[in-house]
């Protein structure tokens, strides 16, 4: 019984994704003038080279950032079900808090964390 329910839940989830893309194609304006393929930015004209480089310190920081957000959100269920989980939940934690403290050393390594 579950299993059938299972495929209509995937038949359905198939049918309506593929119907919104085909939906889109035929009723999506199109265009192929030369503009469109011209870099866009905010509308306003470049001026100079456009290919800059950028310190990757910015993308570091952001990603770094994101990795223990997002990690974070993962305490929060432990937390609810360590009193039911025991000993078990525990070790997993710790585990879980090494493999980030071991992330985190490597980017203190690698001054990752240091905005200049």
């Amino acid at each position: 019984m579950n299993s059938e329910f299972l495929i209509l839940f995937f038949g359905v989830g198939v049918f309506l994704v593929g119907f919104a893309i085909v939906f889109a194609y035929f009723i999506a304006p199109r265009s192929s003038t030369p503009q469109k393929f011209e870099p866009y930015e905010c509308g306003i004209p470049t001026k100079g080279i456009t290919w800059l480089q950028f310190n990757v310190g910015y993308y570091l920081f952001a990603i770094l950032f994101l990795i223990f957000d997002v990690e974070a959100v993962f305490v929060f269920p432990w937390a609810v079900v360590m009193k039911d989980m025991g000993m078990i939940a525990f070790v997993e934690i710790v585990i879980f808090f090494f493999i980030l403290i071991l992330g985190l050393g490597y980017a203190w390594k690698k001054h990752a964390l240091v905005w200049e």
